[in-house]
């Protein structure tokens, strides 16, 4: 290490002190120590400063440190980034069911229903999803019966789509999606809740008001000259009533089906699920105008809704109307929450296209009606136990009238719910 600088000019100067004082006069002398004072002090400020410098120094090297910490955070969040940008949602049903139907054996079977869809957010609010589902290619139905000796099950796509929110208010979306158009308290009165329309949609809605269009394709595929696009539009408002949130929408959907065959099931043994047909083809079209309202309020701190769902087919000669009434009152959202529900149905056989209506109510499809009782309890937020029961329903009235009319279809369902 160094010595001082102040060290060493004192070293000299002691060392010439002998030779210096008897070469110079005492005067000459006092003068030189005077000035050696002088320099001795500049030198200590000297490194006074150096030293301060040195300090400083190692402070920017702290700061230096602290900036390469900041860029490794910085590159760290950007290889995490896709975490903020990517969503994942999804359930599972374990179901437990029984249906007894008029003049058939009781029948008894277990069943589960898995999804899980997957969202990506990207720039200019667009959002990408991906959707895969238990099930095999039936359009309203994601359910998969167990047994077979413990077969593998089906697991299919459910849905694929973009969807770019062009405004706060207004959003496009196109391929494989949800539902976008409004259904008093989930109604199925036209569509199960498991149908995934095939097209594009467009939604408005603003504080009030709201609008959706929704164009679906039957089949886009002009190979066998049996395609058909349908189109949906509807209006409606959310407004308050006091306490109470009244929400009504109106609605036209035109699906051109008469003359074509159906869209699926088996080609040798079509299947029209209620609806009239002729030599193999659909005897009308499907012009239904919709409308739909529900009201909902707290009683006894329990959130109660009472709805109604009516159709009519503009296109149909006869049994040309459907409508649904019922009334819910709370919901298992949460650890001992619980909630109950009535609703009454009755669906003519071409009141809708029986292909995408409620695929459990009798059986699925249309000409049909009855009872439907539901209860559920809360385990926690993320799981529920559940019971439906289709009580007294009469399936078959216009189409099983050459045997006397309707018969009786009971079903109960007791589901087991986990979502995350």
């Amino acid at each position: 290490m160094k010595a001082p600088m102040t060290a060493t000019l004192a070293a000299l100067v002691i060392s010439a002190t002998g030779s210096a004082q008897a070469a110079v006069s005492d005067a000459e002398w006092e003068t030189f120590k005077a000035q050696f004072v002088d320099m001795a002090a500049r030198v200590q400020a000297l490194e006074a400063e150096n030293a301060r410098l040195k300090q400083a120094g190692v402070a920017v090297d702290d700061l230096s440190r602290l900036q390469a910490d900041v860029t490794a955070l910085q590159a760290q969040n950007r290889s995490s980034s896709w975490a903020e940008k990517i969503g994942m949602t999804g359930d599972f049903r374990y179901r437990y069911e029984t249906i007894d139907v008029e003049d058939r054996d009781r029948r008894e079977r277990n069943r589960i229903r898995a999804r899980m869809a997957i969202t990506a957010a990207l720039p200019s609010d667009t959002e990408l999803g991906l959707g895969i589902a238990t099930g095999g290619d039936n359009p309203v139905s994601t359910n998969q019966t167990l047994g077979g000796g413990g077969s593998t099950k089906d697991v299919r796509l459910d849905k694929a789509y973009f969807k770019w929110n062009a405004t706060e208010n207004l959003h496009l979306q196109a391929g494989k999606f949800s539902n976008p158009l409004y259904k008093p308290q989930k109604s199925s009165l036209l569509w199960d809740g498991d149908w995934r329309p095939e097209g594009i949609s467009a939604g408005y809605a603003a504080d009030h008001l709201f609008a959706n269009f929704m164009g679906n394709w039957l089949e886009s595929d002009n190979r066998n000259d049996n395609d058909a696009f349908t189109w949906s539009v509807q209006g409606g408002a959310r407004f308050s009533l006091g306490d109470a949130m009244l929400t009504a929408g109106v609605a036209y959907h035109d699906f051109p089906t008469a003359g074509r065959a159906p869209f699926y099931g088996d080609d040798d043994d079509p299947e029209f699920y209620g609806n009239s047909s002729i030599g193999g083809v659909y005897q009308y079209d499907y012009e239904m105008v919709e409308l739909g309202g529900d009201l909902k309020l707290n009683v006894f701190d329990m959130p109660l809704a009472i709805y109604a769902n009516w159709v009519n087919n503009r296109d149909a000669d006869d049994y040309d109307t459907g409508w649904l009434a019922g009334i819910s009152l709370g919901k298992a959202s949460g650890k001992g929450t619980w909630g109950v529900g009535y609703q009454y149905r009755d669906l003519e056989a071409d009141a809708v296209l029986g292909l995408l209506s409620d695929s459990d109510f009798s059986g699925g499809g249309t000409d049909a009606k009855g009872h439907i009782l539901t209860g559920a309890y809360g385990i926690n937020k993320q799981w529920s136990l559940g019971v439906t029961w289709f009580l007294d329903n009469e399936a078959g009235e216009k189409n099983l009238a050459d045997r006397g009319g309707a018969v009786s279809y009971d079903r109960i369902q007791f589901d087991t719910k986990f979502k995350y």
